[in-house]
This record gives structure tokens, sequence and C-alpha cells, in this order.
């Protein structure tokens, strides 16, 4: 083999590896490539074998081995990542040089070449004392917990920081066992463990964290247990360990409180509930106290402010919780209105939108404390920290959220004011969301109530009683309505409708609708008609809706339901359509309770499909109730068992109707309903024939004379001498154009409904008349003109054979 030159005139460093105990320790370092090729040389390299780097790199590693046999260690494994061992190596001198290697296979940052890195240990003049005394050293100085236990598993010996941990001295150990000790539950577990170790001779371990006394709860050990053995293999005495991991059982605390605020916090949109939540969260696994204090919500309806100005700050305490029984901030309660002066930390956090940790040597909490007479509790009850977090959601500031620790020793860190700053930043954005689902809410609600019907009709043929309840869940106001309508004849119609959807679209929809079926009962149109024609609208909206805003949810109202009945008092006959509502409920005189058997027909806006009529007479005093669906729909029992419970509340006798609506609620609704509820308890009156007058007319002129004075001889009889003239001039007129322009049969009917005098005449001629404006010539065409001046409002009500042209005229004046 080529063997390395050997300069004669050159005599290299040489030191005497029996004298190396006088130099100082050192670490020998080379780099070899895959090849074999010496990359790397360093001088400790240089002062083993007296080589120069210029003398070995780039040539191959082998050369620097004593003799051949040697060789066989230049072959690594494939795969291999380490080797070590002993070779003999050539000294520059010529000389042989015995010493361990290791070699490491590494590969450059970039994942390119691969080499191996060779490191030896050449032995120097000790630094430090060695042996029993080094031993000794590392027992007591070490900052782990080491105790050893005899093999009645009574403490022997106790190392420094088991004295620090536990506040007890070595001397006042020994001789206990641990759970006499420490007498905590983990304590048992341990002297299990050690006893397993004993009798094993194999480790055991804790995996639970050791509290002792003076510790706070957050700081513990991760303890092992290690069998001590004699030269013969006997095991004699075993080893405690704890390992202190404070910082790791920290970081876990922090990470399971936040998964835990994940699901409390923000749990329902009501804002002192989300505040309190916060609170509760954080006391008492973060802090020992916690505040929230909200700014005022702007009367405006405009967002918070982005930054609070400079200056002091009005707010109101939303929430507090304490790990004392007694709140130590009892100076301002929830509820309360608190000032903050300009230059405390709580206005300073909302002016900065920043977060601060404050010891209580800092100035300003003394500043604090001095100018705020309810900063009294930081003082008073020993606080070692505060932390003040500003509550933002969306560029919003919302109030601040104050966090401080007065029953545990050790002081807020940097990490717990990362973590209330997530959990109030989780709790702002619940907060800013249940504002902002406030205010929808209440203009929801104003637009709902302001389409409803304020007060009811002044009215003969129905006492009636209503309830409308709006939604207590996160979907909001929906669109349910319902209506009274006098019509003509002294009838009334009862409406109750369901708009699909929930908030603002629902509620303009409700309203649309309602002011349709206005329109349409103010025709006179049967029940069928007027559903068949609501149908149309709901189309027309729904397709206005749905070319304006493709992804409009339930365009229009599709799928709405209706329910629309018309009550005669004086046939008592009631007539009804639905378009896929809930049929109504009929209480009879007598208490028993029924569904009328109205066709479903299908709910509005989808077109082409029938609504069929179904009339029932019904005797007077029945009771008719009217609802929508969000009634029996109640999530905690099923439609038979509210149906049910229905049925008996509306079978119970009861002075008032008010009484009824209140008892329905009452037996149907356990909490807030999920879906907006519209009732109508209606009962049945009856005009009798003291109050109606009928008679059948011939079509002969000579037959107005005496139709005028049936009529006035019958409001003689009612006593109602005022209204003779101008009943006699309707009369005349209304049965002149019935023979001149209608068909027999013909009938004149009044009635008399408490401050109401309706005149009616009725012919089989379907042909509507119309009022027009007769020129100055003309001997005709001012009777309609005539009769509108008379009567408080006139129209024409059409039959399934002929027509009834009536007009009413109020008898409060007469």
């Amino acid at each position: 083999m080529e063997r390395l030159p050997t300069p004669p005139d050159e005599r290299p460093d040489k030191p005497d590896v029996s004298d190396a105990s006088l130099e100082s320790a050192y670490t020998a370092t080379a780099t070899i490539d895959e090849q074999g090729i010496v990359t790397g040389w360093s001088e400790g390299a240089r002062r083993l074998l007296g080589y120069v780097p210029s003398e070995v790199v780039g040539r191959p590693a082998v050369r620097l081995l004593a003799d051949e046999a040697a060789g066989t260690a230049r072959h690594t494994p494939a795969g291999k990542e380490r080797w070590s061992g002993t070779l003999a190596l050539r000294h520059r001198d010529g000389r042989r040089v015995e010493t361990g290697l290791l070699a490491h296979r590494r590969s450059s940052p970039d994942g390119g070449v691969t080499e191996w890195l060779v490191v030896s240990a050449v032995a120097g003049r000790p630094r430090t004392p060695a042996g029993e005394a080094l031993r000794e050293w590392t027992f007591t100085q070490s900052p782990d917990i080491l105790a050893i236990f005899d093999t009645d598993l009574r403490l022997v010996g106790a190392n420094a920081g088991m004295e620090r941990a536990l506040s007890l001295t070595e001397s006042e150990m020994q001789g206990l066992h641990l759970t006499e000790i420490a007498p905590y539950p983990v304590s048992d577990e341990a002297e299990r463990k050690m006893r397993l170790a004993l009798e094993t001779g194999e480790p055991q371990y804790v995996e639970a964290y050791i509290r002792p006394t003076g510790v706070s709860p957050e700081r513990g050990w991760s303890t092992s247990f290690a069998p001590l053995k004699d030269p013969d293999g006997r095991v004699c005495a075993v080893c405690l360990t704890a390992h202190d991991r404070s910082g790791e059982y920290l970081a876990r605390q922090r990470m399971l409180l936040l998964n835990e605020a994940g699901s409390r916090i923000g749990t329902t949109l009501d804002i002192a509930h989300t505040a309190q939540e916060l609170a509760d969260v954080a006391v008492p696994q973060l802090a020992d106290f916690a505040a929230v204090d909200l700014l005022d919500v702007p009367q405006t309806g405009d967002e918070p402010a982005a930054a609070q100005a400079p200056g002091p700050v009005t707010m109101r305490r939303a929430a507090l919780r304490s790990v004392a029984e007694e709140s130590p901030d009892s100076l301002v309660a929830v509820g309360d209105t608190i000032v903050y002066p300009a230059l405390s930390p709580p206005a300073e956090c909302l002016t900065t939108g920043r977060a601060a940790l404050y010891e209580m040597t800092d100035s300003a909490i003394a500043r604090w404390a001095a100018q705020d007479p309810g900063a009294a509790w930081i003082r008073e009850y020993g606080t070692r920290s505060v932390m003040v977090v500003p509550m933002r959601a969306r560029g919003n500031t919302l109030g601040v959220a104050l966090f401080s620790r007065h029953r545990r020793r050790e002081p807020f860190e940097s990490d717990d004011l990362l973590l209330a700053e997530e959990l109030t930043a989780r709790a702002a954005v619940s907060i800013h969301n249940a504002r902002r689902y406030t205010r929808e809410r209440t203009t929801t609600m104003t637009l709902q109530r302001s389409l409803l019907p304020h007060t009811l009709p002044d009215q003969a043929a129905l006492d009636i009683a209503s309830r409308y309840l709006p939604a207590g869940t996160r979907a909001g106001v929906g669109g349910d309505w319902f209506d009274v309508i006098p019509l003509s004849g002294a009838r009334v119609a009862l409406v109750v409708g369901d708009v699909v959807g929930h908030g603002i679209r629902a509620s303009a929809t409700m309203g649309r609708l309602r002011t349709a079926v206005r329109t349409l009962a103010d025709v006179d149109l049967p029940p069928d008609e007027l559903l068949t024609h609501l149908d149309d609208l709901v189309l027309h909206l729904s397709a206005d809706e749905g070319s304006a805003d493709p992804a409009a949810e339930t365009a229009g109202g599709i799928g709405t339901t209706c329910l629309y009945a018309v009550y005669d008092p004086v046939s008592r006959r009631c007539t009804l359509a639905r378009a896929g509502h809930p049929p109504p409920a009929v209480v009879t005189p007598e208490g028993a309770v029924y569904f009328l058997d109205v066709p479903a027909g299908p709910p509005l806006g989808l077109g082409g499909l029938p609504f069929e009529t179904f009339e029932t007479e019904l005797p007077e005093g029945s009771v008719l109730a009217l609802y929508t669906d969000g009634l029996l729909e109640i999530r905690d029992r099923d439609i038979d068992e509210a149906l049910d419970k229905m049925f008996a509340a509306l079978a119970l006798p009861a002075a008032t109707l008010e009484t009824v609506c209140d008892r329905v609620l009452t037996s149907l609704l356990t909490h807030r309903p999920d879906d907006d509820i519209a009732l109508l308890i209606a009962r049945t009156r009856a005009l009798h024939a003291d109050r109606v007058a009928a008679w059948d007319l011939a079509s002969d002129p000579a037959v107005v004379a005496q139709a005028r004075k049936n009529a006035t001889d019958q409001l003689e009889a009612w006593g109602l001498d005022d209204a003779v003239f101008i009943t006699e001039l309707m009369v005349s007129e209304l049965v002149t154009n019935a023979i001149r322009y209608g068909h027999p049969p013909i009938q004149l009917r009044l009635i008399h409904e408490n401050s109401t005098l309706i005149c009616e005449v009725s012919d089989s001629s379907s042909t509507t008349p119309h009022m027009r404006r007769a020129r100055t010539f003309d001997e005709g065409g001012r009777g309609l003109l005539l009769v509108a001046q008379l009567s408080e409002r006139w129209g024409t009500r059409h039959a399934a054979v002929g027509k009834t042209i009536w007009a009413e005229q109020s008898l409060s004046g007469v």
C-alpha cells in the first residue's frame, strides 16, 4: 500500500499518547465521501495523527490505516447509517495509534452530497473530579426529583429537588412511605409501581402528575421507578425519578381549555349569556376572577365604532365570575354601569385595541387603583397579576374582558395572555353575531307587527281573540299571519296563513299576501275563487323574485299555506277553503270538539290545481279555532299528543276567548316555539228574525212604492225613524234598477246590525251595475251615484245564481 510521505527535514508534532492526560481533551474530526476520499481534516485530527490538511484531503482514507488487516473497516453494509469501533491508524512519524472511532453517514441539506463524518475523542487532563464524588453531586444537585426507597418502600435518601418540591428535608422524610410523605391518590399508584419494580426487576412508569404540597395545580412531574441491583443482580432498592413537565402540562391544559371553549362559548344568540360563558370558561382554569364589560349598542342601529376615542369609557358589566363565593368585584354587579378613567388599563386597551398583561408593580395599576374607587379589589384581594383583553370582532370594538389571579401564586405568563385573547375573540364573534341577529330580528319583528292587524274590527257576527308568537330560534321571525275582514251582509271573513321561510323576506311576502286577500275579499269572492287568485299572485311573485335573484330561497312564498273562512250570522252558515293549511277545529255549545272536514287543497304557488269549498251550519255559540302549524309542531311531543292537548284546552269552559287562547298556548308550549304561531279563536253569534226583514218583489215598477212602505214600516218597528228618509231613497233606486235591468225573482232585505243598517236587493241576473256620471239632460243614470253618496259603502255580491246589490248606512248619528 502507498504510504503517506514523511519529510525528513520536518519534525511533526508528536503528542505522546502516554502523556495525553497532561493535555486538555479534544476531538479529532474528518469527513470522507462515498468513494473513500478524505474531504475534510480538522485541527484535532492533525494533533492526533500529525498530518496537515494538504497532506490528507483529496487522498484515499485507507492510507491512514496502520496495516492491511484493518482494511476490513473500509466497507460498511449498504444502507447502514453509523459505524463504531477501534482501529489502528498510522501516525505521520510511522507509529501505530490505536483509537476508537464513531462514523455517521450524513447528507447535505439539499439531499445531494452524502459523506461520512468520522470523530474520535482524545482523552486529556480531567477537569472535574471523577468517581463517587461526581455521582454524589449528581444525585444531590439534579433539578429533577430523585429519591431511593428500600425493599419496604421506605425512603432512604432524597435529593434537593425532592426537598424543594415537598417543602420537607431529607431527615424529615427518611423512614416514611411515599403515601405518608405525600398523602395523595397518585402516591398510592406510585407505591404500586415501586412494588412491581422490586418484584419484576423492570422499570415502571406513572403517567399521572404528582402535585405536592405548596405547588399549584398546574405543576407536576412525570415519574419513573427503576430497580437498583447489586453486583449479583439482586434488587435491593428502587429509585424514583420525577421529571418536571410543567411547561408540557400547561400547554396541554391550554389546548384542552381552547377545545372546551369551542363547545361552551357562543351556544346561544343571547349577548349576556355569551359573555357569562366566557367568564365561566376562564374561571378557574385560567384565572381566579373574570369580568366582561360591554359598550352600549348604538341606538342608531349602526355597527359599534372600530376603536374607542381616548378618554373615560362608560361600559356595562355583562358577566362576572370568581373562585370566591363572594365576587371580589362586588362594587360593580352584573348590569351596572362602570366608568373607567382615561389612563386606566381598560380604557387604554380599548383605545389601542391591544391586550396587555400587568404585574402589581406596574405604574399603570397603581395609577388605576388610585383614580378609580371601583378598582379597590385589586389591592384588597391580593391580586398578583391582571390581563386586559379587548373584545373585537370584524373590525368593531365591543368591550373589554378582565382576568386576574389572586389565589394562585404564579402570575400570568405571555402564553396565558395569548390564550385569553383567543377565548375573548371567540366570545366577541358570538356577541357580534348576537347583536346583528338582535338588530335584524327587531327589524323583522317591527315589520311583521306593522303588517298584522293592530286591533280587531267591530262587527256583530263573531266574538274574536287572537295571539301571535314569533319563533324563538336562530331562524328568526317567520311569515305567519291572521286577519279578520268584515264583509257585506253582516258576514265576516277569517284568514290564517303561513309563508314559507323566515326573516324580512318572509315578512314582506306575508304583507303582500295579506293585502291581496283583503282586496279580493272586498269584491266578495267565494273562498275557493279567492285562493285561486291568491295562487296566481304567488306564482307571479315567484317569477319576479326568481328572475331578480335566482338563488333566492322559496322565492315569492311558494309553498305558503292559507285558510279562508266566511261566516254569515243570518244563515249561521260557514264556508271555508284551504290551501295546504291545517283544518280548523270547532267546539260545539255542548263542548264537543272536532275538525271540520275541509278539502286540503295544494299549498299556494303550485298552480293548475283546484281548491274546493266546504260549507256547514254552526249553531250559535260555536267556537272556531284557526291556527298555524307551529302550534302543533312541538319538539318534545308528537302530533297526536299535541292534538289531544289542544282539544282538551278548547273543550274546557271559559268566560272569555282570551282565556281560551292563553289556555291553548299554555297547554302546548313548554318553551319558546321553534316556528311562528298564529292563533285565532272566534265564537259565533246569530242575527235572529227580529234583526232581519226580507220581502219578495214582483218584477213590476208598481211594487217600488210598496217596497218603500215595507222598509218604512220595518224601520219604525226597529225605532229607526230618523233613517227612514235615506232608506226610502236607497230602496227606490236599488229596487228600480233590479226591475229595470235584472231578472226575477227579486228580493229586498234589511239587516239591523248594531249601529249599521244594511239594505240589499237581489235578482237572478249576473250583470254587474256600474256607477257613471249622468250628463246634464239625461233623465236617468244617477241612481247608483245617489246610493254611493247616501251610504257608508256599497257594492255587488255574486252568488251561484244572480247577484246582490248592497248598501250600508251608519246609525251612529241617528
